[in-house]
């Protein structure tokens, strides 16, 4: 489990197939700050831009480890195939504090930057999410972005065309530090973005579905 509270901003370094065919998956690198792969051990759970994923090696003295990522999970994420920045979290222990809100590391959808922009003190970010993802949004409500915790101050459902599907756009303010501390200043329009739900959303709709499944037909 995770907070959506970014604890790192690392580089992948290097990125190797596991296979010669798109079934196989990839060994990638990352590149950490100094000494945060301190309190790491092998098999230890790191989510990278919010997907998690398993340490498979360490080498603490150049501050860089090692996954193997499935072919599945990288054709479901977004930024975890190529070189680049990315957000790094490790995952909650039981006596952390929950900054943020709860998160599994399970990418629900990949998301769209429409707009990226200063206004005031702070950046306005608004995406383009999955129309099967509009009904989990609400306003005040979390979603994490890359890995990063944020509220949602709006929330529009957009109907679609002859040329474009349905779609939900929702728009958050990102405050300074978190611009300056997270790999979320990288992103411009038409970014890709990891998308990961409320997680307390999946069970109220779980939860909905059987009482409605439980409901006395009409005579």
């Amino acid at each position: 489990m995770f907070t959506g509270i970014i604890t790192g901003v690392g580089s992948i370094v290097a990125n190797h197939s596991l296979g010669s065919s798109s079934n196989h998956g990839k060994q990638i690198t990352i590149q950490t700050p100094a000494g945060y792969l301190d309190d790491v051990g092998l098999g230890d759970s790191i989510a990278l831009n919010g997907a998690c994923m398993t340490a498979t090696a360490l080498d603490k003295a150049n501050n860089r480890f090692t996954i193997d990522i499935s072919a599945e999970s990288l054709a479901k994420t977004c930024g975890l195939a190529e070189t680049g920045i990315i957000n790094l979290e490790k995952a909650l222990r039981a006596h952390d504090r929950l900054g943020g809100h709860i998160v599994a590391g399970h990418v629900d959808g990949i998301g769209t930057v429409t707009h990226f922009a200063q206004v005031g003190e702070s950046w306005e970010l608004r995406i383009r999410a999955p129309q099967e993802l509009g009904k989990y949004m609400a306003y005040k409500g979390s979603i994490t972005v890359n890995g990063a915790s944020l509220t949602v101050n709006r929330v529009t459902d957009l109907a679609g065309d002859a040329e474009n599907a349905a779609f939900c756009e929702i728009s958050m303010n990102l405050i300074p530090h978190t611009v300056q501390n997270t790999a979320l200043s990288e992103l411009a329009k038409n970014s890709e973005v990891n998308l990961e739900i409320d997680l307390i959303a999946r069970y109220v709709e779980r939860m909905l579905k059987d009482t409605q499944s439980q409901l006395p037909l009409k005579q």
